[in-house]
């Protein structure tokens, strides 16, 4: 079964209401914490444990008790609500789960819609589970294993005719709130129907990147990640290059994670790598893999050590406490002692971290021909043939495959992206002169059109069709266009192609797109989306065009984060030349096109995510409607830099606090919660706790896939439309006055006078109290929104003049960290 086979089916919207794992391990308490996180209750159910405790025999428990019964997957709840970084969403996700044990609650699972199992990596304890499975399955459930290499077949072979349609490997990335790859793996029997509603309920409701894998061992992502991590140890035993440099020419450098090659092994843990290449050994008949994946004698005598990395407290790696300082050692390979690491300084790696893109970064690299250049080209040359050789053989399509090391392994670029960048033919060319065979698919591809590529822009699907070598081979290929667009949506991404959508109007800092369906999309794209003039004059322009040409606007991109804030290097350096008059008709120009956002005649759906702090929040108070992506980290944070929100943030926080109560209602409480969270600069840790933050709005609402985000904004600006939107009119707002300030002033002297904050901490929250109170005025006074801004703008010009703010901005341009004086 192909994975296009599986995709054309005809999609039916199947309900999953409750789901159950099985195991209350690492694995899978955090698959059955991310269900929870996507609002389904889970069954989390674990073995029952064969003796006590001491601290069970203490209380006087024995095996019958529930408490000792259910030790297992209590545990593994526990393990969740502790872990770093966080499993849960928030602490209140947990109560979607429910613990019990494999014995007493297995009649349970007659109540469920989907069955994950997820216990020891062992066949035959996988197979037992599945055998008392079948005792209580319904028919219509989905099941599914969660392995990283065993044979789903293999584990199949325990299951009874009637379950094999429904039975799927479902290979969840650790941790699985955060990786987006989910491999899915068709069982010998599986429904093509059955594996599409799976993968279509994970990829919206889980937000998870569904890539279809056939079941060959280790699937794609770590098959290829594997091999390409021992490819380049065993190229860096061979080459003149020492760890330190490795390191450095293997990370982000070449489009990898930071972690790059040693750090990344020590964080999986060579006892994990050495299974992962085991798997291959085993089960793989080609000689060539089987060598490839035998590890040299330094891993097999760090294993004999328990070197195993972090986990063991050492690997490549080791951290020593000296002086009361923490000392990062490495491996020496020739004593296998440690020493202290030493990183590189060389002019040749200075100048390539500044060559941009990417692409152009590595086609230089790779054709440099120093020890630097020649060790590059021995880490990507193996992988970019081991592309070509197993496609058709682990996965039909190249674009799984690139998905999946982008998605699995954090890679800029996959292996047939880093071709097209090289250039296929020169790559093939220098791969030849090298003695290395290409398949024949490739050479005839090559023949055919010697400028040939593996995605090439504005190609029809006609003229892509494979040939008789790719299709003998099970090679298939997708166009540059079909890659582009969302496969859940007809949205395109905004790094499309013209032809897909279209610019309106651009300045240097931000774009106006055209996003189908007469909707806008405003993007930022100064660095690190960071908020200065050019933005607010695009904002502006925006709302102009938006009201008279389009049904109305989303605010979002694709790049890493959504906005951090303002532009501070020019705040301070106006702020050190004293030029008040700038700044605040900066912070004016900030405020006013915020209510020009705010007040638009159409509606507005911000589409926050990842970074969205500061002046980045001030952007999405003002739309209709805020749409967060499950990892928002979403904070009003300018306290930590020594000011105050002043783009609108503290009077959107006012207005939340006043709109719907009745006048001379008691909103002190609210007022207190929210003023310590902007006072204490919190960020959340995901977009549901930012949803608890009293910032947003009952309306306001989470988009778990990624993918799905700036569609789903598109559609809610639809929506909105569709039922005939009524702009907003200014209103006035009810505020504490004076009563409210004492009572945020008295908080903030308890704290001072506890040592809690600093001097100037206490400066900075007193104003914020003032601000967020509506100022000395009566209680329950009404004022215009106006009138809180004017508050926000002194208050920040104030504390912009004191030397300690100006100290703490230029330590988070310096350091990137938060200085407390």
């Amino acid at each position: 079964m192909t994975r296009d086979q599986m995709v054309e089916v005809k999609r039916e919207n199947r309900p999953i209401r409750r789901a159950a794992v099985l195991g209350a391990g690492v694995m899978g308490a955090a698959i059955a914490a991310h269900m929870a996180n996507a609002g389904i209750p889970c069954l989390l159910l674990d073995r029952v444990p064969d003796e006590r405790t001491e601290k069970e025999r203490g209380r006087g428990y024995t095996l019958s008790d529930r408490s000792v019964r259910n030790r297992f997957a209590e545990a593994g709840l526990k393990r969740c609500l502790q872990t770093k970084p966080p499993a849960f969403f928030t602490p209140s996700h947990a109560s979607y789960i429910q613990i019990g044990n494999l014995e007493d609650d297995l009649d349970q699972l007659k109540h469920v819609d989907w069955i994950v199992e997820a216990v020891i990596e062992k066949l035959e304890v996988k197979q037992q589970i599945w055998n008392r499975v079948a005792s209580v399955w319904q028919k219509g459930t989905w099941i599914s294993t969660n392995t990283s290499g065993i044979p789903i077949r293999d584990i199949a072979s325990a299951l009874p005719d009637v379950m094999q349609p429904y039975f799927a490997g479902t290979h969840f990335f650790n941790p699985p709130r955060y990786m987006k790859l989910l491999e899915l793996v068709p069982g010998p029997g599986a429904s093509a129907e059955i594996m599409t509603e799976m993968a279509f309920f994970c990829e919206e409701r889980l937000g998870k990147g569904v890539i279809f894998a056939r079941d060959t061992p280790n699937f794609i992502a770590n098959r290829v990640g594997t091999y390409g991590m021992m490819m380049t140890i065993k190229a860096w035993l061979e080459q003149d290059c020492t760890l330190e440099e490795v390191e450095a020419l293997t990370g982000t450098l070449i489009g990898r994670p930071k972690s790059a090659t040693f750090r990344t092994m020590d964080l999986v843990g060579l006892d994990t790598f050495l299974h992962v290449c085991g798997n291959v050994m085993a089960q793989q008949p080609d000689e060539h893999d089987r060598k490839a994946f035998d590890p040299p004698s330094l891993l097999t005598a760090l294993a004999e050590r328990g070197w195993l990395g972090e986990k063991a407290g050492q690997g490549f790696y080791r951290k020593q406490r000296t002086a009361g300082t923490t000392v990062i050692e490495v491996l020496d390979v020739e004593s296998l002692t440690y020493r202290k690491q030493v990183k590189p300084s060389s002019a040749l790696l200075s100048e390539w971290k500044q060559i941009r893109p990417l692409e152009k970064r590595l086609q230089k690299m790779v054709q440099d021909d120093s020890r630097y250049g020649r060790m590059i080209w021995a880490t990507l040359q193996p992988v970019l043939l081991y592309a070509v050789q197993k496609l058709g053989e682990i996965t039909d399509r190249m674009t799984d495959m690139d998905q999946a090391m982008k998605w699995g392994f954090n890679w800029e670029l996959g292996p047939f992206e880093i071709w097209d960048a090289l250039g296929v033919g020169s790559v093939a060319e220098r791969m030849r002169s090298e003695g290395l065979v290409l398949p024949d698919w490739l050479e005839a591809r090559l023949r055919q059109n010697p400028a040939f590529s593996f995605y090439p822009d504005g190609i029809d699907r006609k003229a892509n069709q494979p040939s008789t070598e790719m299709e003998n081979a099970g090679v298939q290929f997708e166009t540059a266009r079909e890659r582009q667009i969302l496969r859940l949506s007809s949205t395109p991404r905004l790094t499309s192609n013209s032809e897909v959508i279209k610019v309106i109007k651009h300045n240097k800092d931000a774009s106006l797109y055209e996003i189908g369906d007469e909707v806008a999309c405003l993007v930022f794209h100064s660095p690190r989306q960071s908020i200065g003039a050019e933005v607010l004059s695009m904002i502006r322009e925006s709302v102009d065009i938006v009201e008279h040409q389009y049904r109305g606007l989303v605010i979002g991109n694709e790049a890493r984060h959504f906005c951090v804030g303002a532009n501070l290097m020019l705040l301070l350096m106006e702020a050190q030349e004293e030029e008040w008059d700038e700044i605040e008709q900066m912070i004016h120009s900030f405020q006013q096109t915020m209510m020009k956002l705010k007040y638009c005649h159409r509606p507005v759906v911000a589409a926050p995510h990842s970074m969205t702090l500061g002046g980045g929040v001030e952007v999405c108070l003002p739309a209709d409607q805020i749409l967060l992506a499950p990892e928002t980290y979403f904070g009003l944070v300018e306290t930590g830099v020594g000011l105050i929100p002043a783009g609108g943030g503290c009077k959107e926080a006012v207005v939340r606090l006043s709109e719907g109560r009745p006048k001379g209602s008691d909103r002190l409480p609210e007022l207190q919660r929210l003023f310590q969270h902007i006072a204490m600069a919190k960020v959340s840790s995901s977009g549901a706790e930012a949803l608890e933050s009293g910032l947003l709005r009952p309306t306001d609402r989470i988009v778990l896939n990624r993918d799905r985000h700036l569609y789903e904004a598109k559609q809610t600006v639809l929506q909105l439309d569709r039922q005939g939107y009524v702009p907003r009119t200014p209103k006035p707002i009810q505020v504490s006055g004076r009563r409210g300030c004492a009572i945020l002033e008295l908080a903030v002297y308890h704290m001072q006078q506890s040592h809690e904050i600093s001097d100037h901490d206490a400066k900075i929250a007193s104003k914020l109290a003032f601000v967020m109170a509506g100022g000395h005025v009566p209680e329950h006074t009404i004022v215009a929104e106006q009138h809180v801004l004017d508050l926000e703008r002194e208050a920040f010009l104030s504390l912009c003049g004191e030397p300690k703010t100006q100290a703490r901005m230029q330590h988070m341009l310096q350091t990137g960290k938060p200085l407390r004086n």
